[in-house]
């Protein structure tokens, strides 16, 4: 062993070795205080606990994981959507560990997983960069905690570096399209109730896990009172009502008719196809440094984010700042939220036209 995973393995012994001299001194000291016995028999309970000392060969990897989501859970610290994630990403490493025959320790979080890990992710599952950045810090969450709890003295893994996330091209929609779409009239109710549940959300910018926080307490003639479940540190937040949203309330009486988010998803697709939006776009993602460009019919990327990224886009495009867009949509983060706004071919050629037409005639001689 030379080199820095030398310097790396010195530096976690080191670390755990003043950690059992501290709880050692810690707990000498509060024996003397109390004036107790120190026996050995107790020290080494102390030290069971503390160090989370488990049956010789044993692996506590993914019992300490189950013990993780728990507590979360439990401490109601996480949302639906959250639980669902690391619940993915612990088969994703039970998946890993029989594909890529690597048996996971705590003492094996080290810089080979991680080339292995990523590998996986993105050459066996094909995620792309933004996928895997996301799991990459769930995971290191998990470790974190791991390490606090005394699971593990292994921090090699503060080391890991994302793979750059990367703007993915996504669509957004224009008035005319909305138009188009409150317009039509569908022979299938499903139909029908998917679209008006997407183009309220549209038109207010919520997401679609908060439209069932929707009813008749918490509405106004003027607007929505939200209240999030998925944090309650932040405030409520008003959401101005439109003559639309308005509209499409009154018509369910306040209860919007929803469905679970994947079926909206696969019948929003059916409702933009019925509308003959099959003109072909392009749509670029990146896995590591390879830029991956498919044509898609545009129907088919619909998604109920679509609706929010289409507000907050309209809204940007009427010049309404980034503060006012925030208070509606509940983005403490601008950076995040300029992530939705999507700048389109026809509104670049209006600003050069803006700024380069000279009012002049010009012949061709």
């Amino acid at each position: 062993m030379k080199g820095a995973s030398k310097s790396n393995n010195a530096s976690t012994i080191n670390l755990q070795l003043n950690r059992y001299s501290d709880l050692y001194l810690e707990t000498y000291g509060l024996y003397q205080r109390i004036n107790e016995t120190l026996t050995s028999v107790v020290l080494k309970k102390v030290f069971d606990e503390n160090f989370k000392k488990t049956v010789k060969g044993k692996n506590i990897f993914f019992d300490a994981y189950d013990t993780f989501v728990e507590e979360k859970k439990k401490g109601k610290e996480w949302s639906e959507a959250t639980i669902k994630r690391y619940n993915n990403i612990k088969n994703i490493l039970q998946d890993f560990e029989i594909k890529r025959k690597y048996k996971l320790t705590f003492s094996k979080i080290n810089h080979f997983f991680h080339r292995e890990f990523t590998s996986y992710c993105m050459d066996d599952l094909k995620h792309i960069n933004n996928t895997y950045a996301r799991n990459l810090g769930l995971f290191k969450t998990f470790m974190f905690w791991a390490l606090k709890n005394k699971y593990t003295f292994n921090n090699t893994f503060m080391e890991f570096k994302k793979v750059e996330r990367v703007i993915t091209n996504q669509i957004a929609l224009t008035l005319e399209d909305l138009k188009k779409l409150m317009e039509h009239e569908f022979e299938s109710s499903k139909l029908e109730k998917v679209r008006d549940v997407f183009v309220f959300a549209c038109v207010t910018g919520m997401r679609f896990g908060e439209l069932s926080l929707i009813s008749k307490s918490n509405v106004t003639d003027f607007e929505i009172l939200l209240k999030e479940d998925k944090d309650t540190n932040k405030p409520a937040r008003n959401i101005p009502l439109t003559s639309i949203s308005k509209f499409i309330l009154k018509k369910y009486d306040y209860k919007l008719p929803l469905i679970a988010n994947q079926k909206q998803n696969e019948y929003i697709k059916e409702v933009f196809k019925e509308l003959e939006y099959k003109n072909v776009v392009q749509k670029i993602t990146t896995r590591g440094k390879e830029n991956i460009k498919e044509d898609i019919e545009f129907y088919n990327r619909i998604t109920t984010h679509t609706a929010r990224r289409t507000f907050i886009t309209m809204m940007k495009r009427q010049g309404k700042s980034d503060k006012l867009i925030a208070k509606i949509t509940g983005h403490t983060d601008m950076k995040t939220l300029n992530q939705y706004y999507q700048v389109d071919d026809e509104q670049t050629k209006e600003a050069v036209d803006e700024v380069f037409d000279m009012g002049i005639t010009l012949k061709v001689v």
